[in-house]
C-alpha cells in the first residue's frame, strides 16, 4: 500500500508563492510517476504537472506552465510543486496522486491508484 501526504498549503496573496510537498510512504516501485492534480469549488479535479520518479521528466498544464515547478528529492521520498506568480484562480484543494502510469494516462486522475488527502490553496487578489 502506498501513502500519500501533502503539506505547504496555505493563504497567499496575487503574486505570490507557495511550496507544496508531498510524502511518500509504503512501497512504490520505480516505474511509477506522480501527479498534482486541483480541485476548485464547483470545479472537477484538474491536472497540473507530473513527474517520473525515476528519469525526473516533467509534464506540466498549459495554465500554469512557466508559474509552476515540480521536482522530486529522491532520498526524502518526497515530490514537490513550486508555484509561483500566484493568481486568485489557482486557489484550490491540491491533491498528489500516484501510480503505475502511461504518458498518455498522466493527465487523467481515473487512472491514478494512489491520493493525498490534499491541501488547500488560497489566493487573494
Amino acid at each position: 500500500q502506498v501513502q500519500l501526504t501533502e503539506a505547504g498549503g496555505g493563504w497567499v496573496q496575487t503574486g505570490g508563492s507557495l511550496t507544496l510537498s508531498c510524502t511518500v510512504t509504503g512501497r512504490t516501485s520505480s516505474t511509477y510517476r506522480f501527479g498534482w492534480f486541483r480541485q476548485a469549488p464547483g470545479k472537477d479535479r484538474a491536472f497540473v504537472a507530473a513527474i517520473d520518479w525515476n528519469a525526473g521528466y516533467t509534464y506540466y498544464a498549459d495554465s500554469i506552465k512557466g508559474r509552476f515547478t515540480v521536482s522530486r528529492n529522491k532520498a526524502e521520498n518526497t515530490m514537490y510543486l513550486q508555484m509561483d506568480n500566484l493568481n486568485p484562480e489557482d486557489t484550490a484543494v491540491y491533491y498528489c496522486g500516484t501510480g503505475r502510469l502511461i504518458l498518455s494516462s498522466l493527465r487523467d486522475e481515473k487512472y491514478y491508484s494512489f491520493w493525498g488527502q490534499g491541501t488547500q490553496v488560497t489566493v487573494s487578489s
